[in-house]
């Protein structure tokens, strides 16, 4: 499990919550808030403590060696609009 700060807002622990268990990012956004109006100390300690145990998720390049290939062999001037 990873905190997920690219999609997050604060400091990704409920984007990396939704990212683990596949669940609709808003959902759980909902359910942070929710939890942190009915139970705020116990809420703020399990986010502060997922915060500093919890790693960040590590950066990917997501493309492959060919896309990468032909950006780079393509001139600039060729993808600009008239």
């Amino acid at each position: 499990m990873y905190r997920d700060r690219e999609n997050g807002w604060v400091f990704g622990v409920c984007a990396g919550i939704a990212d683990q268990f596949n669940l609709n990012l808003g959902m759980v956004r909902v359910i942070a808030v929710v939890s942190l109006l009915l139970f705020f100390w116990l809420t703020a300690a399990v986010y502060l403590g997922m915060t500093l145990l919890v790693r960040e998720k590590p950066l990917r390049y997501s493309g492959t060696r060919n896309e990468y290939d032909f950006w780079r062999l393509h001139r600039r001037d060729e993808w600009r609009h008239p």
